[in-house]
C-alpha cells in the first residue's frame, strides 16, 4: 500500500501540521480524527487496514488529517472567541492547504469528507460549508450540537459553524443546488448518545430537499471503533 507522510508549516494555524496519505489513486476521502485524535489514529485504530482491499485496488485514497481541537472547542484555558476562532483558522487551512494537496496529488472530481464521532462533526461541517469542494461526506456517530463548548457564547462564527443552526435556515440556491448533487451518509445506532443529533440533522436535510441516508444500527456499543469499522467498510 502506498502510504505518505506530509508535514508543513501552517501559515494559517502558524505551527506545523502532518497528515498521511493512503493510496495511490481513487475517491479522494479527507478523514478527521475523534476528539483530540491524531493524524495517525485512523490507521492505529487499524480502520486503514480494514480498507486496504479498496486502497490497494485504487479505488480509495485516504487523506487522515491532524486536528487542532484542544487549541479550539476544547481549549478551557481560553475564551469562547477564541475557540471558534482558531476552528475558522482550521477550516481556511484545510481549504486551502489539504485540499491543494489533494488536487495536486488526484484527479477524481469527487471530494468525500469522513469521520467519526467529533470528526463526524467536521466531516459535516465541512461539506455542507464548502459544497464546491467536497461533493460528500460519510459521518459515524457524529456530534453537531456544539453550543456546549462555547458556554453561552454566540456569534456569527459560531452560528456558521453548526449545522443544526444555519442549515434550517439556509435558502441560498448557490448551495442547495450543489447539495442536491451531494452524497451524504450519516450512520448512527439506537445505543448511541450521539442518535437525536443525527435525527435532528435528518430531518433537517429532509425538509430541506438534501438528499441522503440515514442508517441507525441495532448493535451493542455503536460509538465504538468496531461497529465504526463495520460501518466505513459498508458506506465508504
Amino acid at each position: 500500500m502506498n502510504r505518505e507522510y506530509h508535514k508543513w508549516h501552517s501559515s494559517r494555524l502558524g505551527r506545523e501540521m502532518e497528515l498521511l496519505v493512503f493510496g495511490h489513486a481513487g475517491l479522494p476521502v479527507v478523514v478527521f480524527p475523534t476528539s483530540g485524535g491524531r493524524f495517525y489514529e485512523f490507521e492505529d485504530r487499524n480502520m486503514v487496514g480494514s480498507l486496504s482491499g479498496k486502497i490497494d485496488a485504487g479505488q480509495l485514497q485516504l487523506y487522515c488529517v491532524d486536528s487542532v481541537d484542544r487549541e479550539s472547542w476544547y481549549n478551557n484555558e481560553v475564551s469562547p472567541r477564541w475557540r471558534i476562532a482558531r476552528h475558522v483558522q482550521y477550516d481556511d487551512y484545510l481549504i486551502h492547504e489539504v485540499v491543494p494537496l489533494v488536487r495536486q496529488k488526484n484527479p477524481d472530481a469527487h471530494l468525500v469528507a469522513l469521520g467519526c464521532s467529533f470528526g463526524g462533526f467536521h466531516a459535516v461541517n465541512v461539506a455542507l460549508k464548502h459544497p464546491d469542494v467536497f461533493t460528500g461526506f460519510l459521518s459515524m456517530s457524529g456530534a453537531f450540537d456544539m453550543k456546549r463548548f462555547l458556554q453561552g457564547y454566540y456569534d456569527e462564527d459560531s452560528y456558521f459553524n453548526q449545522p443544526l443552526d444555519y442549515l434550517p435556515n439556509l435558502g441560498d440556491s448557490w448551495f442547495l443546488d450543489r447539495y442536491r448533487h451531494g452524497n451524504y451518509v450519516l450512520a448512527t445506532g439506537w445505543d448511541d448518545h450521539c442518535l437525536v443529533q443525527n435525527q435532528r440533522l435528518d430531518h433537517v436535510m429532509t425538509a430541506k430537499g438534501i438528499p441522503h441516508k440515514l442508517y441507525v444500527w441495532d448493535a451493542n456499543n455503536s460509538h465504538d471503533w468496531p461497529t465504526w469499522m463495520r460501518m466505513v467498510d459498508i458506506y465508504l
